[in-house]
């Protein structure tokens, strides 16, 4: 998903708020890591994820192929700390981040 600059700054403000909803550690990228990222998108569509990792550019690959696995979209990336957007096709204006 392509997104304008001013969507991509809206975003960034509404995730400025929240916390990280998983923590990718030492295990790396598992099926139940995927899953509960995808659990998360249905529900909330902006979600911030952590990963535990020390090297910036392994992080960086990290986030990439999450967001390519779960089709999102990966709007910023400071330190450990990931927003990635995915916008549901029915979304719940009680749970979501961005509704």
């Amino acid at each position: 998903m392509s997104l304008s600059n001013e969507q991509k700054k809206r975003y960034r403000n509404i995730g400025h708020n929240l916390h990280p909803i998983v923590t990718i550690a030492g295990n790396g990228v598992t099926e139940n890591i995927i899953a509960e990222i995808n659990r998360a998108l249905d529900d909330h569509e902006l979600i911030k994820i952590k990963v535990i990792v020390n090297d910036r550019e392994l992080r960086a690959q990290t986030v990439k192929h999450i967001c390519d696995t779960v089709d999102a979209t990966d709007i910023q990336q400071i330190g450990k700390v990931a927003l990635i957007l995915r916008e549901a096709k029915k979304p719940n204006a009680k749970l979501s981040n961005i509704r």
